[in-house]
């Protein structure tokens, strides 16, 4: 009886933020071990088809970039990253789509729909849903800088009900052209703007930004996170989460969450309760 109370408890305590976030669009970033794990891609599911239900209005954008490493390196095909951004030739702009919309993006679209959720994946091509141009004039070949968001064709997928799920593959404005390579932190952080999100969460391998004693910062604004990036604190894959995290809290979005993709139902533990989990991100620390 004990436990069947303390579960009854536990949907209590959760009700006051169903009702908050009810009818509100939630970004979330879906890469990291959350992505490559079989246990933890169902808690995923589970989580995405339980927001769906509650009346919440998640749109998935999902990564995969340990997957296209491990492709490139099967292909002999080099890769290297500058400030956490891969430099994409060519070459490795095909497998990049073929990794992102032809396997990840399908894949996790039909274990969404399995466990209950409306899901329909998409590129970041299909409708132009997302323009880029090259990054730092070429400096990062076929790796790109979002120019624009077609909200449109995001919005009228959750008006019918869907969840959309977005592989970060961008059209040119050029005819022909193989597309760009969108680091999926970014393209998050664009879609969230882009659809006036309530929240975005991000799934990663940490706690969350941890200080250089590995403890976890619980809250951070721009002028913190300035300071860690110049003393080293923050580096590395970590500086794209948290510019996007600064770029969405600075035009429009309410919050911005790093999470710990690792452990289970993270999404519902952060959104749910009234601790919440990781690093998150204010307007004033």
């Amino acid at each position: 009886m004990k436990v069947k109370q303390r579960e009854i408890k536990t949907l209590l305590d959760a009700m006051p933020y169903i009702q908050q976030f009810r009818d509100k669009i939630v970004v979330i970033k879906y890469g990291g071990s959350a992505q490559t794990s079989p246990e933890l891609q169902e808690k995923f599911a589970q989580d995405i088809s339980l927001l769906q239900l509650t009346g919440i209005k998640p749109v998935v954008v999902h990564g995969g970039g340990s997957k296209i490493s491990s492709m490139l390196k099967q292909l002999n095909i080099s890769s290297h990253f500058i400030d956490g951004h891969r430099v994409t030739c060519e070459d490795s702009m095909k497998i990049v789509e073929m990794v992102l919309s032809g396997d990840i993006n399908k894949n996790l679209t039909s274990l969404l729909n399995f466990h209950g959720a409306k899901a329909i994946g998409i590129s970041g091509k299909d409708s132009n849903c997302i323009e880029a141009k090259p990054k730092d004039n070429g400096k990062f070949g076929y790796t790109g800088v979002v120019t624009s968001i077609n909200k449109d064709i995001i919005l009228d997928l959750i008006e019918e009900g869907f969840v959309p799920v977005i592989a970060p593959i961008a059209n040119s404005e050029k005819p022909n052209h193989p597309g760009f390579n969108i680091n999926a932190d970014i393209a998050a952080s664009k879609i969230a703007i882009a659809l006036e999100a309530n929240k975005i969460l991000f799934l990663t391998d940490t706690k969350g930004v941890l200080n250089k004693d590995n403890q976890l910062l619980k809250s951070l604004d721009k002028n913190s996170v300035d300071q860690y990036k110049q003393d080293g604190t923050i580096a590395g894959g970590m500086i794209p989460k948290v510019d996007s995290c600064i770029d969405v809290i600075s035009n429009g979005v309410n919050k911005a969450h790093i999470i710990d993709g690792r452990v289970e139902h993270s999404i519902l533990l952060e959104l749910f309760t009234s601790d919440g989990i990781g690093t998150q991100f204010l307007q004033k620390g």
